[in-house]
């Protein structure tokens, strides 16, 4: 079974830093562009960061110059280094995977993790 976990959220105070990894479980021959987004109570679902297999990336105008999204293709797994935090950056953080080839005849597309909670207090 494929599952994205994440970790790395939690409390802290304006200014600090935090870091945010999503492990993709599960046997899979490779995974297309990954991401990070977030969801404020209240509002919709918003693209945070995303980067494709090769290292491109692509940033929120809001989180430039802030947030860092990198990945590791050996782990499958997608990291967002988020500095100088700003209380409105207060969000349940999600990964997703667009496109998870599990195997020769078999991808999962569009894959979200569970969520993890980033607070950050003024």
């Amino acid at each position: 079974q494929v599952q994205l976990v994440e970790s790395g959220g939690g409390l802290v105070q304006a200014g600090g830093s935090l870091r945010l990894s999503c492990a993709v479980s599960g046997s899979i021959l490779s995974i297309n562009d990954m991401g990070w987004y977030r969801q404020a109570p209240g509002k919709q679902r918003e693209l945070v960061a995303t980067v494709t297999r090769g290292g491109n990336t692509n940033y929120a105008h809001s989180v430039k110059g802030r947030f860092t999204i990198s990945r590791d293709n050996t782990k499958n797994t997608v990291y967002l280094q988020m500095n100088t935090l700003k209380p409105e950056d207060t969000a349940v953080y999600y990964c997703n995977a667009d496109r998870v080839v599990v195997t020769r005849l078999f991808t999962l597309y569009d894959s979200w993790g569970q969520g993890t909670q980033v607070t950050v207090s003024s």
